[in-house]
């Protein structure tokens, strides 16, 4: 039976996608059908396609009561959208469905594992939000939620956790056909903790152990945990709130944080071996991934920063919020390292190249403009010359506005800078990155879309995000260089 609230959800979604035109919207990264999205939720592989909920206020481009918003795809680039799969409608959930993740159960049906909120009056008069976990099962398009919802609640926790910061499920099945799922929690200091519960049959669910736990080192709440095999590692990612700058890592304050190490499935120990960032940019959060069916692990992250919503084309706008590029991950060296998915390959048209450009002061070449493209370039020193002091490109560029990626060799740091992309706002625009680089030689790769730009660093070592909302018409591309150096360049359109 489908609810009043979520009937009410749906038909405002189908009438409101109806006053979007596809060019308001980026051209290849998944936006709300309508209204406000933020976390990616249940992201998975199932009937044939690649199914990708999100955290949903359908009735405003702002935060507001969540519900799940729903889309499918075949290639992770190219979307559809389905109804909206839950609304907030029982007692369990009436104050918010929050975010989690999903499965298939092995009669061929779909689960969905979220965080039901509920406010909670205090004695001092305000309210906070008590968080449980809940399951909903469903055919890929209608979910029924379970009648003993919900599944997890402060009972199973352990003792001194809060049970206003429980949330963001994130099952898998193990080999033997059990169910785990990670939970992000806040323990009895005050700093997160990733708690680990296992279930027989996926309904069933109980509490095992404290999987990590944070200690005061990143931020405080860790939010929206994902947990998963790589490349002969175990990779913990987590999105900590209020991290504090450690050099030129965890510099935005709500950010994302890979642990890399070591896990026994018998004793359910993770062995942390290092961490980093998974995003260096501005503009990503609450990343979730998916096993692929042939075996590849893809992110998707919500290109958004809780400390820019104010950011925006215009203020009233019918939606808000945008994922990032699907990023194919690897391990080496120890690293993360993350990629555009291979399929953006499949998009590329009218190739664009030059070798060897010697560029002192500005250069513009013919061809290279765009705001939907794909570009490669290789800087490097010139023989004979000083190592050049600084090397930058500037792109979605006009005479009013330009955002620009530079890279100093001196000081191994890379900047996005969008301060003269078209805000009104002062807010972050600027995010520096220690990289490497090979005497003064950097790969970088630029993925544009209409209102986002992804930097790839080095065939992945690094990825840095940003949303721009210039207007369309700026694109041009232009490349400088305080010294001399010699530039690789090829772009593809995307289409």
């Amino acid at each position: 039976m489908t609810s009043q609230t979520l009937r009410e959800a749906r038909k405002y979604e189908e009438a409101s996608e109806k006053m979007i035109t596809r060019i308001e919207r980026p051209a290849f990264h998944l936006s709300p059908r309508t209204g406000w999205m933020n976390d990616p939720n249940g992201f998975s592989w199932y009937d044939g396609k690649y199914h990708l909920f999100y955290q949903y206020n359908p009735y405003a481009s702002q935060w507001g009561p969540m519900h799940w918003g729903h889309a499918v795809s075949d290639d992770l680039l190219h979307w559809e959208y389905l109804p909206a799969a839950l609304a907030p409608d029982e007692a369990c959930d009436r104050d918010g469905c929050f975010s989690g993740s999903a499965v298939t159960l092995p009669d061929g049906r779909q689960l969905l594992m979220y965080t039901g909120v509920v406010r909670e009056r205090q004695a001092n008069g305000g309210y906070s939000e008590v968080q449980t976990q809940c399951l909903a099962v469903g055919d890929g398009v209608d979910y029924e939620k379970y009648e003993k919802n919900p599944v997890l609640d402060e009972k199973d926790i352990p003792e001194g956790s809060s049970r206003y910061d429980f949330r963001d499920p994130k099952m898998w099945q193990e080999e033997d056909g059990s169910y785990r799922c990670v939970v992000g929690n806040r323990a009895a200091d005050g700093s997160g903790q990733i708690l680990l519960f296992s279930s027989p049959d996926g309904f069933e669910w109980q509490y095992e152990k404290v999987l990590a736990g944070n200690h005061g080192r990143f931020g405080r709440m860790w939010e929206c945990p994902d947990f998963f095999p790589l490349d002969g590692k175990w990779v913990l990612v987590v999105s900590p709130q209020d991290m504090l700058p450690s050099g030129f890592e965890y510099h935005n304050g709500n950010g994302t944080l890979c642990l890399i190490g070591e896990y026994c499935r018998e004793t359910g120990e993770f062995t942390e071996m290092s961490d980093q960032s998974v995003d260096y940019g501005i503009d990503f959060y609450a990343p979730q991934t998916i096993l692929t069916p042939d075996g590849r692990r893809v992110m998707i992250g919500w290109m958004q920063n809780w400390d820019t919503c104010n950011h925006r084309r215009k203020q009233e706008e019918a939606w808000f919020g945008q994922m990032s590029l699907p990023r194919e991950l690897s391990i080496k060296e120890g690293r993360l390292y993350q990629n555009p998915i291979r399929e953006l390959e499949e998009m590329r048209t009218g190739r664009v190249s030059y070798d060897n450009i010697i560029v002192s002061g500005t250069v513009r070449l013919e061809g290279i403009r765009g705001r939907r493209i794909d570009m490669e370039l290789t800087v490097r020193p010139v023989e004979g010359c000083d190592l050049y002091r600084k090397f930058a490109v500037r792109f979605a560029q006009n005479e009013l506005y330009y955002t620009s990626l530079s890279f100093r060799p001196g000081e191994s740091v890379l900047k996005v800078d969008r301060k003269f992309s078209g805000s009104r706002r002062a807010i972050i625009h600027q995010r520096r990155s220690m990289v490497k680089h090979r005497g003064g030689e950097l790969k970088l790769r630029m993925v544009l879309d209409r209102f986002s730009v992804e930097v790839f660093v080095n065939d992945g070592e690094q990825a840095l995000s940003a949303v721009l909302y210039t207007d369309q018409e700026a694109d041009g591309i232009s490349f400088i260089a305080d010294g001399t150096v010699s530039l690789d360049v090829t772009k593809y359109d995307l289409v």
